[in-house]
């Protein structure tokens, strides 16, 4: 989920940096949360249920 999460956001914050390159704060807020979730992800890894 977080891997999902991280390529939706890095989408998001790469389109938003190409086309609406007004709102920086806001593109440069989603790469945070996108390399926060990376690193979730790989820090949690997989649960074996």
């Amino acid at each position: 989920m977080f891997l999902v999460l991280f390529i939706v956001l890095l989408i998001a914050w790469l389109l938003g940096w190409f086309a609406f390159h007004v709102a920086g704060g806001f593109i440069h807020l989603l790469l945070i949360v996108a390399i926060i979730a990376l690193i979730l992800h790989f820090v949690r890894g997989r649960r074996t249920a």
